[in-house]
């Protein structure tokens, strides 16, 4: 057994202990079209997620958007904050960067796709104007070490979490920001 198997029969038994009902796991036909529409890959765990566990409803307070299906998935989140600009019409959210959760407010957690370990950003725009790599954060260098966060309920989403335990955030205890968005916005 793997490690990543490990982590997705904990994050199974987490999913169903925790859901109501969770929906059946995307098939490979869903997740291959869902890569089609998206024009990039999903990382590996990230499509484990959704082809073993189940096809989103599980996860941190919000619980994961489902990746194909009818009405809101993250097909559909991630084209359309694709096709709407910020306040000055500048890009607000960067190619092969998919919301996986919305927390509420405009906040969203996402993968970045072109990371191989799938880093796990927030996307935090309240209070920004202009200059939309301001929003960005790295919430986990990884998507694997953000479930665990997750599995362990130790997140900075969580009522009694201790901020000093995240291991991505900067000296005083704050998520840092993601230093590549200026760029990836800019492509």
């Amino acid at each position: 057994m793997t490690d990543s198997d490990d982590l997705l029969r904990r994050v199974s038994a987490k999913a169903g202990a925790t859901a109501e009902h969770l929906p059946p796991p995307a098939t490979a036909e869903e997740v291959a079209q869902a890569e089609r529409i998206l024009g990039f890959r999903l990382p590996p765990v990230l499509t484990r997620l959704y082809r073993e566990v189940a096809n989103g409803g599980f996860g941190p307070d919000y619980q994961l958007l489902p990746l194909a299906g009818e009405g809101r998935t993250a097909v559909t989140e991630y084209r359309e904050v694709r096709e709407t600009s910020g306040p000055g019409g500048d890009a607000h959210w960067p190619a092969d960067v998919l919301p996986v959760l919305d927390w509420g407010c405009g906040m969203y957690a996402a993968v970045d796709c072109r990371s191989p370990e799938g880093a796990v950003l927030l996307f935090e725009p309240n209070g920004i104007d202009d200059d939309w790599h301001h929003a960005w954060y790295v919430d986990s260098e990884s998507l694997t070490n953000w479930l665990e966060t997750w599995l362990s309920e130790t997140g900075w989403y969580e009522e009694d979490a201790d901020e000093d335990a995240d291991e991505d955030a900067d000296e005083d205890g704050e998520m840092r920001p993601w230093e590549s968005a200026q760029q990836r916005l800019a492509e």
